[in-house]
């Protein structure tokens, strides 16, 4: 009895759960475009919180079919809304430990 070999992974896809954030580019370091990547990201957290509470509200009253949709928006909030609180907080570390340094 022979054994087929595993297949190799072939690649992964970005999940675009933050469709703000994405690759900066090379020239420029005013911070603009980390600005607008945040910025984006932000829009797209509220997007999701509204969609989130849109389904919460539809199964609460019994207007929605699939229980399974609202469970996927809420999730995808909170970690989104995580990630958004963890990118925060380094911000303002970084900014303490600079205002620490010696000019």
């Amino acid at each position: 009895m022979t054994v087929a070999p595993i297949a190799p992974v072939q690649g992964v896809l970005p999940t675009n759960y933050v469709a703000g954030a994405g690759a900066a580019p090379a020239a420029g370091t005013d911070g603009s475009a980390f600005a607008t990547s945040l910025t984006g990201a932000v829009d797209n957290l509220q997007q999701l919180q509204s969609t989130s509470n849109q389904l919460a509200v539809s199964a609460v009253t019994g207007n929605l079919d699939d229980i399974h949709n609202a469970t996927l928006a809420a999730t995808r909030a909170q970690v989104t809304l995580e990630l958004m609180a963890t990118v925060r907080n380094k911000g303002v570390d970084a900014f303490n430990e600079i205002m620490r340094m010696q000019a």
